[in-house]
């Protein structure tokens, strides 16, 4: 019963995290409108797997961690870079005109989704925070079999999530197609006001 309950955490705590519009959610939609719905799974698929190393590192080691708070300050703070740069980048991909589009194979998008995941810096701060807070109310054990099945859950509900988004790209298309026009532009000015709020959560830490 305890294996099933850490799967059921690591379900929630990655589904809940994702769900809020972010990098990786937003970029699956986006996939799914501007490419197909196969890529857009492709792309989720690639960015779930990437959270079984982000969530082990962050669970196994805990304690080190705890130690070393540092090593999470910086991590965080290289992640609000990223977001500015991926401001920056989808700014100039919603203002570049008159380009050709290019044939993307398949694969391609299962590694986009993996590198995408890999540049989410905030991941690991964010399972180490959560898993430390349930593990002193004592609804989780950061012991090797037991981070398995939580990391299982959590992949699990990583992909049910980048699913459901890209499953929603439809509706998107149809009642919404001014954000399917200019969702570039709403992406570049997401990642910049998430930039702005992690780093002032830093400052104010």
């Amino acid at each position: 019963m305890d294996f099933v309950q850490h799967v059921l955490i690591g379900f929630l705590m990655a589904f809940a995290g994702l769900l809020p519009p972010g990098m990786l959610n937003m970029t699956a939609m986006k996939t799914a409108v501007s490419v197909n719905k196969k890529a857009g799974f492709l792309f989720s698929l690639g960015a779930a797997l990437v959270v079984i190393p982000q969530a082990f590192i962050a669970l196994y080691f805990a304690n080190y961690f705890a130690q070393h708070p540092e090593i999470i300050e910086n991590i965080s703070f290289l992640g609000v870079v990223v977001l500015f740069l991926l401001s920056g980048f989808f700014f100039w991909l919603a203002r570049r005109k008159n380009s050709k589009e290019s044939k993307v194979q398949n694969g391609n998008f299962f590694f986009m989704g993996m590198l995408m995941s890999m540049l989410n810096m905030l991941a690991i701060p964010y399972y180490l925070v959560y898993s430390t807070l349930l593990e002193a109310r004592d609804l989780l054990i950061l012991e090797r079999n037991y981070i398995l099945f939580f990391i299982l859950g959590a992949f699990l509900g990583a992909f049910s999530l980048f699913t459901l988004f890209v499953l929603l790209s439809d509706v998107l298309i149809k009642r919404a197609k001014y954000i399917a026009r200019n969702l570039n532009y709403l992406l570049s000015i997401l990642f910049f006001f998430l930039a702005i709020f992690t780093l002032i959560k830093l400052f104010n830490n």
